[in-house]
């Protein structure tokens, strides 16, 4: 039996996607996040990026992958990815590059920890504005460039496959930004920097369930609905609640990955120019409706277990002395700035 033989163009688009994968983390994500906190946590921050990255490529080579994608290993990727035999795969539920193994995972996991931990001291009384929006906005440009691996790169080949996420991820991202800028202004009479660079960030994480499903209109729709619900999210519902997600995760990865899943069981219909059809647009919204509440009902559920537990072995907030310094000093000994 010949041995397959590999394709070059598809090779060089999963190394360039790669690539691009890498920039989203280190540096886009690093200074996206850096650039939103104070001047005390920015190298923490940054610390954090650059552990998990270099961590997670080593747990990624001695067991991550199989885990991942075995018939028998951790339940959201396996469930949705591993093919015939995964729960959600079999129900054919939509999930191009991540709005359930990725964004509801993380965004709910982040919102049970913020719970967990409480509020910052001071919080919400005292002003905590992003120290340096200047990071914030580069890091954006960095991820919105990088997300084009993140999306296009899931149809493992240079294809009109992949064309067509890279170009719903743009007009999503766009569309979110744009989106998210008319609220602010329609309600306090100014856009700003910050929301703009959010909604686009909100933007992505929304289509990336959607990216290889969908066509420009469904881009379009999601886009806008994003840029809503997760402004809705991030400003309301955060401040009704009470909950300190200082970075609004949940706001924008947990809200835009799951109302991004649910909506691709709508926009992919051929109807909206999207590329399935097969189950009809009731019954593929339910699917993935049902599978974007799993998912977050277990993300939920086993971060709470690790919260909780973690706090009773080894504590999991920095005592009173050490937030008040700053965690750059207090955990690393240094100051990202000359004060």
């Amino acid at each position: 039996m010949e041995a397959p033989i590999i394709d070059r163009g598809d090779t060089a688009w999963i190394l360039t996607s790669t690539a691009l994968v890498l920039f989203m983390t280190i540096p886009g994500l690093s200074l996206f996040y850096a650039g939103l906190v104070r001047t005390k946590n920015v190298l923490s921050v940054l610390m954090q990026c650059f552990v998990l990255t270099a961590l997670i490529t080593l747990l990624w080579l001695a067991y991550g992958y199989s885990i991942a994608f075995d018939t028998t290993g951790l339940p959201v990727c396996h469930m949705t990815w591993s093919g015939p035999g995964g729960f959600f795969f079999d129900l054919g539920v939509l999930d191009f590059a991540g709005g359930i193994v990725v964004h509801t995972t993380a965004g709910v996991a982040a919102l049970v920890v913020a719970i967990v931990l409480g509020v910052r001291r001071g919080w919400p009384t005292q002003p905590m504005p992003p120290h340096n929006l200047t990071l914030t906005v580069a890091g954006t440009g960095m991820l919105w460039v990088g997300w084009f691996g993140f999306n296009a790169g899931s149809a493992l080949g240079a294809t009109g496959h992949a064309a067509m996420a890279l170009v719903v991820t743009q007009i999503s991202a766009a569309t979110a930004a744009l989106t998210w800028m008319a609220i602010e202004w329609l309600r306090a009479g100014r856009p700003s920097v910050l929301g703009i660079v959010t909604g686009s960030v909100a933007g992505l994480a929304a289509i990336t369930p959607a990216s290889g499903f969908v066509g420009p209109i469904g881009a379009l729709g999601i886009g806008v609905a994003s840029g809503v619900a997760c402004y809705w999210a991030s400003v309301v519902l955060k401040a009704r609640l009470g909950y300190d997600d200082s970075l609004d995760v949940f706001g924008v990865h947990g809200v835009g990955g799951f109302l991004g899943t649910v909506l691709a069981g709508l926009f992919a219909s051929e109807i909206f120019g999207g590329l399935k059809g097969d189950l009809g647009i009731g019954h593929q919204v339910g699917i993935q409706l049902l599978a974007a509440s799993l998912t977050a009902v277990y993300a939920g559920g086993m971060t709470w277990v690790i919260a909780k537990t973690v706090d009773a072995l080894i504590g999991l907030r920095i005592e009173e002395l050490g937030e008040e310094q700053g965690l750059d000093l207090h955990q690393h000994g240094e100051t990202g700035y000359n004060l």
